[in-house]
């Protein structure tokens, strides 16, 4: 298992051990608040550090397009020369379009987007994105974290089944850490 494999799990391991301190009956009304922030974000860390993985155990692959490549790896497509070329320059796109990239280059099927797991996972990245982006207070509470977490969760199983043909390996122990920090 690559280095970005072990990151990508004990970050999501980590977000769930917060969700879990933010569960706790001794921590206060800031602590719990400041322990949900820290679950939701780091579960999307957890998320783009998946997709980079997968992304990495397919960089040798001949038949990537540039464009496949650029979408993977979040470079920049140039002309240099008279010819294109993935730059070193970063070229970001929507973490949905990376998962329904992924779904479908490594499997030839669409995900399901009137999915369940795929509503949830966009009210999660909502939520992401209000706490990243603020523009007043923000609720975030409890059940929106679990839900955001069971929803990445749940993606990444579909994920994994697509691109890797088994399931992800972590999912039987559902929202469950194995940190005790």
């Amino acid at each position: 298992m690559a280095e970005i494999d072990d990151f990508a799990i004990q970050l999501f391991d980590e977000a769930k051990r917060f969700l879990e301190k933010a569960q706790a009956g001794d921590v206060d009304a800031a602590g719990r608040e400041a322990f949900l922030h820290a679950s939701l974000n780091l579960a999307f860390c957890a998320l783009e550090a998946h997709l980079n993985a997968i992304a990495d155990d397919f960089a040798t692959l001949a038949d990537l397009s540039l464009q496949d490549r650029s979408l993977m790896f979040e470079r920049r497509i140039e002309l240099v020369d008279g010819k294109f070329e993935l730059s070193e320059q970063l070229q970001m796109y929507r973490l949905e379009d990376r998962l329904l990239f992924f779904g479908r280059r490594f499997s030839g099927e669409m995900i399901d987007t009137s999915a369940r797991h795929w509503g949830e996972l966009k009210i999660a990245l909502n939520l992401r994105n209000d706490l990243t982006h603020p523009k007043g207070k923000l609720e975030v509470t409890i059940e929106s974290v679990q839900r955001a977490l069971a929803a990445i969760l749940e993606t990444l199983d579909i994920l994994y089944r697509r691109v890797y043909r088994r399931g992800y390996p972590s999912l039987r122990r559902g929202l469950a850490s194995n940190m005790s920090f």
